[in-house]
């Protein structure tokens, strides 16, 4: 049985974390630099933004993880380390720094950095943190916590869960952190996100795990249409737990997919309610396409929609925008079929059915889009394919952040 337990990426069995402020930030409250390692070298797999303009941290980190394995990951936030004519230098020597103060050779240690681009990243406040960051390493929950919030930019909370769940008659554990409110519009990954486990599973099928699973949870999230240049999802494996070893699909796979998939498509909420000026979550479920891929366009479509976040900000229940927004998703639909209602905690209110308006309370509809949380069902009516796609309202506040955001 799959439950939610406290510990992030200290939760598995072998893992300990930390995070401090080193000097990158100005502010020197905020944390700047974090560290996840492992007892043992462990299976590791990513995936990456495809975005062509790439942070250096993923060019060093993809040839750290080619041959399947990994020890320790290192983050930096206050910059991202990108378009910069030494990033690549400087990505290879925070790998060193975990060398030379934990002993884990440098070819094992995954980098991220997140932050502004075309800023130089320093390394003296980096060096001159790894002392105080080695040395406060612990598998406690509080170091899981500070290990979040070192990696955070312009989040406003801390974003970390685990689950338990069995395999092959042994508890096993998966937990993650991560971060990310702006620029997230991905095509493969999604801001930084960090997973371990003490599961047993082969690298191989570690990276088909998570390679599927994006497609259904990070992939499906949409902040403000602009992929990142640093997107990366790491995932390491102890083997600690001591279950039989993944190594081809069936059913102790599928319970690991599932119990990863819970856990993404709960940040994956996290991440959306927490959108840079977000005042609403939106989650968008499609029902009833052709196929799996037009189901995840047109659910995505209604998230990315500009005119449908700000009718949202504004709880105003102009339903056009969603048709409008389903119109040029390019899924294979017959806008003539489609029923779209609004849901939350304050109620249903249907929208549209079979293409056409409906009448509906002015009253009741600004209940039911003034909640935390809003929901707007799609049925397309054309065959039984589903999606789901996660965004945020536009606010005013999103521009103010983003007009100065560098300064």
């Amino acid at each position: 049985m799959l439950q939610f337990i406290t510990g992030g990426v200290c939760a598995p069995k072998g893992f300990a974390a930390n995070g401090v402020h080193c000097g990158i930030r100005k502010n020197k409250i905020k944390k700047d630099l974090a560290l996840i390692t492992s007892e043992v070298r462990c299976a590791a797999a990513c995936v990456y933004t495809q975005n062509l303009v790439k942070g250096a941290p993923i060019l060093v980190t993809r040839e750290h993880v080619k041959d399947g394995y990994a020890r320790a990951v290192i983050v930096n936030s206050g910059n991202a380390n990108t378009c910069n004519a030494n990033g690549v230098e400087i990505a290879e020597k925070m790998c060193s720094l975990v060398e030379e103060y934990t002993g884990i050779p440098a070819g094992d240690v995954v980098v991220a950095s997140t932050g502004v681009i075309g800023q130089e990243l320093k390394l003296d406040p980096i060096a001159g943190g790894m002392e105080e960051l080695v040395k406060g390493l612990s598998s406690d929950e509080a170091h899981s916590s500070a290990a979040a919030e070192a990696i955070m930019t312009t989040d406003t909370v801390k974003k970390e869960a685990a689950v338990s769940f069995e395999l092959g008659g042994k508890q096993v554990k998966l937990g993650v952190i991560c971060k990310g409110v702006g620029m997230i519009c991905p095509n493969m990954a999604t801001m930084l996100m960090f997973l371990t486990t003490d599961a047993a599973i082969t690298p191989q099928m570690l990276q088909k795990a998570i390679s599927e699973d994006v497609k259904d949870s990070l992939n499906m999230l949409s902040v403000d249409r602009d992929t990142s240049t640093n997107d990366t999802l790491c995932i390491l494996a102890s083997g600690l737990a001591g279950n039989p070893e993944i190594a081809a699909e069936g059913e102790d796979f599928d319970a690991f997919s599932r119990a990863l998939h819970t856990l993404t498509t709960e940040m994956c909420k996290k991440l959306a309610a927490d959108g840079e000026g977000a005042t609403r979550l939106i989650e968008c479920r499609v029902r009833g396409a052709k196929t799996k891929e037009d189901a995840r366009l047109a659910a995505k479509s209604v998230v990315n929609s500009n005119l449908v976040k700000a009718m949202i900000f504004g709880a105003d229940a102009n339903g056009g925008r969603v048709m409008c927004a389903l119109g040029y998703a390019g899924a294979d639909l017959d806008p003539m079929k489609i029923d779209v209602d609004f849901r939350s905690e304050a109620g249903t209110l249907p929208a549209y059915k079979q293409g056409s308006a409906l009448p509906f309370s002015e009253d009741f509809a600004k209940r039911v889009l003034s909640e935390k949380e809003i929901v707007i069902d799609v049925a397309l009516n054309e065959g039984s394919f589903e999606a789901t796609a996660w965004g945020c309202d536009l606010t005013y506040d999103y521009v103010k952040i983003n007009g100065d955001y560098r300064t």
